[in-house]
Formats: C-alpha cells, structure tokens, sequence
C-alpha cells in the first residue's frame, strides 16, 4: 500500500469530534518524519470521505485545508471542536 493510501485510510477512520496532527498520522503511517507529506497529500484530496478537516498541527493550530482556514473551522466547530484563535482547545 503506497503512503498516500495508508494517509488517507488513517484519516477515514478519524471520528467527528476528533483531530490527529499531521505528525500522529504520520506516524500511524509508518513514516514518521513525513507530516509535511502529510499535509501535501490532504491539500490534494478530493475525496468528500476522507475528512482532511480533522488533520491539525501538532501544537493546536488549524493548519491548512484547501476550502480555507474559515472553512476548516466552521466543520471542527459542527462536529463539536472548541477553538479560540484559530487553536484546538
């Protein structure tokens, strides 16, 4: 299985109202260096069941998604996120 499928089966799995970083789905992954791998693969997808809006930094900030950061906040909000400047808490 190539990188990019094991990202994207790790990141299907993520329930609503969960994040993992960049870094522990690298991990999960097999390839721990490769969170900014991570990220490219995400800001590819297309994919509507692979929810990449659960994908954060691993200090809390949002990070990056290809709908915008506005976007990436209102769909962790609806699953029940807190955020307060743009921070997981």
């Amino acid at each position: 299985m190539s990188f990019q499928a094991k990202v994207y089966k790790i990141v299907r799995r993520i329930p609503k109202g969960k994040v993992l970083s960049y870094k522990r789905v690298a991990q999960l992954a097999g390839s721990p260096q490769a969170f900014r791998a991570v990220g490219n693969i995400l800001n590819q997808n297309n994919n509507s069941q692979v929810p990449c809006h659960r994908v954060i930094k691993s200090d809390g900030r949002i990070g990056g998604y290809r709908g915008g950061a506005k976007m990436k906040i209102a769909l962790l909000r609806k699953e029940g996120i807190r955020i307060r400047n743009q921070r997981i808490w």
